[in-house]
C-alpha cells in the first residue's frame, strides 16, 4: 500500500473532507496501480468509504477507473452514485452515456439531476442517445434529456425537441422551448 493511499485512508476515517479531497487529487498520479485498493472500498458497507473511492476513481480517470465508475452508478446510496455521474461528466466519458441515461430516472432527483449535467458536459457524444432519451414513456428520462440538450443545443435535435414541446410533461416541453430559443429556432408568436 503506498503512502498516498495510507494517507488517503487516514483522511477518510478523521473525517476531513478537505485533507480527504487532497489526497484523493494526490492517488491520480500513480493511475491504475491504485485500483485495486478503490475497488475493495467500492465494496465497504461504510458509505463515506465507498464515496471517496468513487471520488478518487474520477481522479485517476483512466479507462479501467472509468469502467468502474460506471459501474458504480449501480451503487445502492445516491450519494455515491450522485459522485460516480458527476465524475464520468468531469472526465467527459463518452463510454458512460448509456449509464448515465439511464440513472435518469433515478429515484433520487439529485441523481438525475447530476446525470442530466454530466451528459450536457459530455456534449455532443451523448447527442443520440440524449435524443433517443425524449421518446421513452419515462418522463424523469425526458426531463434530464430535454434539459440536457438545451445545454448542447446540437442542430440534429431540432426536430426532436421541436416535438418534445407537444409532450404531456409541461417539464419537458419547458426545457424543449428553452433549447430551441437558446439555438435561434424558438417560436415566434406575433399580431399581423
Amino acid at each position: 500500500m503506498s503512502d498516498a493511499f495510507k494517507l488517503f485512508l487516514e483522511s477518510i476515517a478523521a473525517g476531513d473532507d478537505a485533507r480527504t479531497e487532497e489526497a484523493a487529487q494526490a492517488l491520480g498520479a500513480p493511475g491504475d496501480a491504485v485500483l485495486p485498493s478503490l475497488r475493495e472500498m467500492l465494496t465497504d458497507a461504510d458509505i463515506d468509504r465507498r464515496w471517496w473511492a468513487t471520488r478518487a476513481l474520477a481522479v485517476v480517470g483512466t479507462p479501467a477507473a472509468r469502467e468502474l465508475l460506471i459501474a458504480t452508478l449501480d451503487d445502492p446510496d445516491r450519494d455515491v452514485r450522485a459522485v460516480a455521474a458527476h465524475g464520468l461528466g468531469e472526465l467527459g466519458a463518452e463510454e458512460g452515456v448509456a449509464g448515465l441515461v439511464h440513472r435518469l430516472a433515478d429515484s433520487s432527483p439529485l441523481v438525475c439531476r447530476v446525470a442530466s449535467d454530466s451528459l450536457a458536459r459530455i456534449g455532443p457524444p451523448a447527442v443520440s442517445a440524449l435524443i433517443d432519451a425524449l421518446q421513452v414513456e419515462d418522463t424523469l428520462t425526458r426531463i434530464g434529456a430535454a434539459r440536457a440538450l438545451s445545454h448542447i443545443q446540437p442542430q440534429e435535435a431540432i426536430p426532436a425537441l421541436f416535438a418534445a414541446l407537444d409532450d404531456p410533461s409541461a417539464t419537458v416541453t419547458y426545457y424543449a422551448n428553452e433549447a430551441l430559443e437558446r439555438m435561434g429556432v424558438g417560436l415566434v408568436l406575433f399580431r399581423p
